[in-house]
């Protein structure tokens, strides 16, 4: 007898306003997060008495700002992805990060699925379709409790006719 895999249900993805809360949740979440190890630096900075650390941290560029945003964001999404599964956004607004089976995606997939965030406008991208950074990784964004519930149903339906081994 084989053991068929679960197929993700289209029915349970998220709705485009859970994905643009989650978009925003996160980006505030990314900002405060840049805010507080700024605040930390600065601090250690004048405690060690580097005064070119803290004029640096006063006086950063555009790009310089940009570029420590980018590297903050892919930190932010591999760590809470790579091992929650979900984004601070994403536990706020009950959803989850799946693949195809409904199961946690491997570190490789979330890496590439945080590299395709890099993409332009790539956080508007879900508006009109599933997202780029879930389709170019394969992985899908849904609503947690409608998965759960969606898993236990078809595991419970897959043992009928099974025989116990005592």
């Amino acid at each position: 007898m084989s053991n068929p895999s679960y197929i993700l249900d289209e029915k349970l993805l998220a709705s485009n306003g859970n994905r643009f809360a989650n978009y925003i949740i996160d980006i505030i979440a990314i900002v405060a997060l840049i805010f507080a190890l700024s605040f930390f630096l600065a601090l250690f900075a004048v405690f060690l008495g580097l005064n070119e650390l803290f004029y640096w941290l006063g006086h950063l560029s555009d790009l310089e700002g940009q570029l420590i945003f980018i590297v903050v964001s892919i930190f932010y999404y591999l760590f809470v992805e790579g091992i929650f599964g979900r984004s601070l956004g994403k536990l706020i607004t009950g959803t989850i990060v799946v693949d195809e089976n409904g199961e946690k995606p491997p570190f490789g997939t979330i890496f590439k699925r945080t590299l395709c965030r890099l993409i332009p406008f790539d956080g508007l991208s879900f508006l009109g379709s599933r997202g780029w950074h879930d389709s170019i990784s394969e992985t899908y964004v849904v609503n947690k409790k409608d998965l759960e519930e969606e898993l236990k149903t078809f595991h419970e339906f897959n043992l009928i006719g099974s025989s116990e081994v005592i």
